[in-house]
């Protein structure tokens, strides 16, 4: 009897593989964790963002950005802080970027890339060859206020006696071919 309880006991605490898509939110490191590493990779991607440069903030109205390959960055904090590159490569499985010019000697003197969270690093320059990073960028803050000068100033230029005049025109048009 107790040799069968203990393995129920030991069934129900097992935590499940299975991302949640429910999951708020935890104090707890091991959940957290646990999170990171069983998201789905479109999620992963979101994870995979890294802050923005003080002037790219302005720019864009955004505090941070999904990293991608050809970023120009800084490094934040660590054994290469204060260190400039490109990112050469994105793993966003393992939630991990590479950056030009920074290897790591092994013993036998082959060189290794180094792996950097993005969380330490700070974007200086964006690639914007890609048509939906440019969309997200302009979603958010810096055009917005463009757009709506651009309309105020339309408005502006036309006179309130030009649209009432027309609409009359074609109201005559169409009482004449009646």
């Amino acid at each position: 009897m107790k040799f069968i309880r203990l393995e129920l006991r030991g069934k129900r605490n097992k935590m499940k593989k299975k991302f949640s898509t429910s999951w708020i939110g935890s104090v707890q490191p091991r959940k957290q964790r646990k999170y990171r590493a069983n998201a789905p990779l479109h999620i992963k991607r979101k994870m995979m963002s890294s802050n923005l440069s003080k002037e790219l903030r302005k720019k864009y109205g955004k505090r941070n950005i999904p990293i991608r390959k050809g970023d120009s960055i800084r490094i934040m904090t660590g054994e290469f802080k204060g260190k400039n590159g490109k990112i050469e490569n994105v793993e966003n499985q393992k939630l991990r970027v590479s950056i030009e010019g920074i290897y790591r000697t092994k013993k036998d003197g082959s060189k290794v890339a180094v792996m950097f969270s993005p969380s330490n690093l700070q974007i200086k320059e964006l690639v914007l060859e890609d048509k939906k990073r440019k969309d997200s960028l302009e979603r958010k803050g810096g055009s917005k206020g463009k757009k709506t000068e651009v309309k105020k100033v339309e408005s502006k230029g036309m006179k309130k006696d030009e649209g009432k005049t027309e609409d009359k025109k074609e109201n005559k048009d169409k009482g004449d071919k009646k």
